[in-house]
Order: C-alpha cells, then sequence, then structure tokens
C-alpha cells in the first residue's frame, strides 16, 4: 500500500527516539535472550563495528581503483580466512553480504566450471545432506538445477556412501556442512572428500556458521575433525564473518582453492555503451562498512581474542548441555561448536518454545527431529542459569497442562 512521504523532514532526535521506540517489542538480544539471528561478542566489539563501519559507509567496493584501501582491507580479510582454514598459497577468495551470497556463487562457480570442464547431457544437479541449508534451493531455484537431498545417517550426519550413490555424469556440486544448521554437527568432510575425488565432482563446504570458530575451538583442545581445505577434494568454501567472526553485517566469505576455480563465479561484461564492468559476486555496490568492519574485528580481536570469545561460547554450550540433561533432554548428536538442539521424550517442543518464549526467550526450533535449537554467543556465559531456570519452569508448565504451542511456519 503506497504511503505518502511527509512533506517536511523531522529532526533527527526526534526520529531516533520512534525507531527507539518501535524496537521495544523486539528480541531482547543484548540481555542475552536471543540465540539466533544476533551474535553478541561484547560492547567492545560492537563498538569497533560502528566505529570502523561509519569511517568507510559511503565508500563502495565495486570500485577498486578508486578506494584501493578497501580492495587491501578485503584481501587481508580473505588471507587471514584462508589462514585459518588451511588454504593453499594460489587459493583466493571474496567478500560477499552473507552466507547465501556466497553459497549461491559457490554453486554458480561449480555450475559454470562444469560446463566448462564436463559437460553432461542432462539436467545439472547438486547433491547434499537433508540437513543442508536452503540457500542451496534457493541457489538451484534461481540456476534451475536439480536438488538431490539425500536422507542423513542415524546420528544426523551426512550419510557419503547414500551421497556417492546419488551422484551421476549430471552431478556438478556435493556438499557438506560444517556444521548443519539444524543440528550443529559436522559432517564427515572427509569422507565427501574422498567420494568427491573418486567421481570427480566438486565438493563445496558450508561453513557459514563453523569456518570462524571452528579453527579457535581446535585451538582451544577440541576435537574438531579435518573439514576446510585440509581435505584434498574440497573445492570451495563459504564461511561467514558476521556470526562466529562477530563482524557487522552483512559480511561473508566465499573462498575457492584456486583461481581457476573462482574465475568462474565472476562476472565480466563489456557490451554495452558504459564500458567494462567486472564484479566478483552478485552485488554491484558492494558496501566498503561491512569491509571495514570486518578488517576492523579481526585485526582487534587476533587470534587470542577469537579464542577467549570462543571458549565462552563452548563453556555456554557445555553448561547448556548439561543443564537439560539433567531436565530429562535427549542433546542430538555430539555438538562441538557453537549451536545445539535438544529434544525430549515426553513433552511437546512447541509448547516448550512457547513457553520460553512468553518468558522472554527467542531461539529456533529444529522439525525433524523436534528440538529446541540454540546458537549461541559469548555473552550467553552469562545467562546459562537463567535458560535453565526458565526452561525448568516452562517443562513444569507443559507437564502440567499447558499445550499452547507455536506453529511450525511461524517460527521453524
Amino acid at each position: 500500500m503506497p504511503i505518502p512521504m511527509p512533506e517536511q523532514g523531522s529532526a533527527w532526535e526526534d526520529l531516533r527516539a520512534q525507531m527507539q521506540e518501535r524496537g521495544a517489542g523486539d528480541a531482547r538480544w543484548r540481555e542475552g535472550r536471543t540465540a539466533v539471528y544476533v551474535f553478541n561478542a561484547g560492547e567492545d566489539v560492537a563498538r569497533v563495528q560502528r566505529e570502523a563501519y561509519a569511517l568507510y559507509m559511503s565508500e563502495n567496493g565495486l570500485g577498486p581503483l578508486a578506494f584501493p584501501s578497501l580492495a587491501r582491507m578485503e584481501d587481508e580479510v580473505v588471507g587471514m580466512g584462508l589462514g585459518l582454514l588451511h588454504g593453499e598459497e594460489e587459493s583466493v577468495g571474496n567478500i560477499t553480504s552473507g552466507g547465501t551470497d556466497s553459497i549461491t556463487m559457490a554453486v554458480k562457480a561449480a555450475r559454470d566450471f562444469a560446463r566448462a570442464e564436463r559437460p553432461g547431457g542432462g539436467r545439472p544437479n547438486v547433491v547434499l545432506p537433508f540437513s543442508g541449508h536452503p540457500a542451496f534451493d534457493k541457489a538451484c531455484l534461481l540456476m534451475d538445477l536439480e536438488l538431490r537431498r539425500v536422507p542423513v545417517r542415524d546420528d544426523l550426519l551426512a550419510d557419503a556412501r547414500a551421497m556417492r550413490d546419488a551422484v551421476d555424469e549430471d552431478t556438478i556440486l556435493l556438499v557438506g556442512s560444517a556444521p548443519s544448521f539444524p543440528y550443529g554437527l559436522i559432517d564427515p568432510i572427509a569422507e565427501l572428500g574422498e567420494v568427491a575425488e573418486e567421481k570427480g565432482v566438486w565438493l563445496h563446504v558450508d561453513a557459514c556458521v563453523g569456518g570462524y570458530i571452528a579453527p579457535f575451538v581446535r585451538m582451544n583442545g577440541g576435537d574438531i575433525p579435518p573439514f576446510d581445505f585440509e581435505v584434498p577434494g574440497v573445492c570451495s568454501m563459504s564461511a561467514d564473518l558476521h556470526k562466529y567472526g562477530y563482524c557487522a553485517k552483512g559480511a561473508s566469505t566465499v573462498l575457492f582453492r584456486s583461481e581457476e576455480r573462482r574465475r568462474h563465479m565472476q562476472f565480466d561484461c563489456d557490451d554495452w555503451p558504459g564500458g567494462r564492468m567486472v564484479t566478483p559476486t552478485l552485488a554491484g555496490t558492494r558496501p566498503g562498512g561491512a569491509i571495514s568492519a570486518a578488517w576492523a574485528v579481526m585485526n582487534y580481536l587476533g587470534i587470542e581474542g577469537y579464542r577467549a570469545k570462543h571458549r565462552q561460547v563452548t563453556d555456554a554450550r557445555e553448561a547448556i548441555e548439561r543443564g537439560v540433561a539433567a531436565l530429562g533432554f535427549e542433546v542430538l548428536g555430539r555438538p562441538q561448536l557453537g549451536i545445539v538442539a535438544f529434544t525430549h521424550p515426553d513433552l511437546d517442543i512447541y509448547a516448550l518454545y512457547h513457553q520460553m518464549f512468553l518468558r522472554g526467550w527467542f531461539a529456533a526450533l529444529a522439525t525433524e527431529p523436534r528440538a529446541l535449537h540454540l546458537m549461541l554467543s559469548p555473552f550467553h556465559a552469562q545467562v546459562t542459569d537463567q535458560y535453565l531456570e526458565d526452561l525448568r519452569a516452562s517443562c513444569e508448565a507443559v507437564a502440567g497442562g499447558d499445550g499452547r504451542a507455536v506453529t511450525e511456519a511461524r517460527y521453524s
């Protein structure tokens, strides 16, 4: 419905007050009561995000000749990501607007690589686990690719053998997650790498959630299996800076083992009167603030800072695991990073979610199996006791007959 623009402008003080009033009913993430969408690493990191973003908020990553500072910062951010994820000397990448952007561009690159190197006779297809992110569905829809979702194993990890059976001559991409979003579990990437090499198929690792936490959890002593370019069959990865990299939204990285792979992602057009236009990713204009804030946060935290932040995350997850087990819940699989999902044998999960929502908590749900789902931030280490106390009260309310439940469509 059209809305008339005000005839005259308003004072910023009045607009700011109105914006704050409108946000009064939003999820209370600053209090640690949101375990999805926002990654709260503390006010010090938030300040770096804001100030670094503002310094370059008008600059445009589309023009590296005009803004070589942004090009240099992007190269350094990508280089640090490749350093963490076992990139090789010839490995390359770019900053994108988010995980869906990174995944879409990786799918596009794999499709065009297949067209050039191993054209098949049928409709190209992508093979991924049932737990793979819907961004792959979106990418396949945009590019008219067939998507083949393969059931996961009983332990909720990708079934490499079944995925191998789903690969044929028209398969352009094999996908594994590190970790999967619904369960927070790292797929057997080494096994998928063997399948990819055997079949001669591009393997992409979706590490949007895990790319900038798993290396530091490993440094902290966590038993993290090979999941990145350390696995020979991995051709590309997606890893979000604005998740566990604690950078400002929207910033992700799409990384490639070699320039030979990345060049199939890029767009190059000179058949128009405006001259040659080259863009590395889907976007034209690329917000300079997202690039500068990512560079600033990564350099502000450094390895020691990230290790400390991620120690808080895994400590919070382990406390949640112990607490929910004491309440009769079953944790799905063996989480190792920042996501934990847990189900209950007797209580309605959706009713429990509603009870927690009434108590001010906003998180997510898994649907198969039905489970409560938390994606934790460093700040959550301060509120795990309160979360568990409210969960205990919610269990008592549901067990006592309060069956009000959310719907899958609204909160899944």
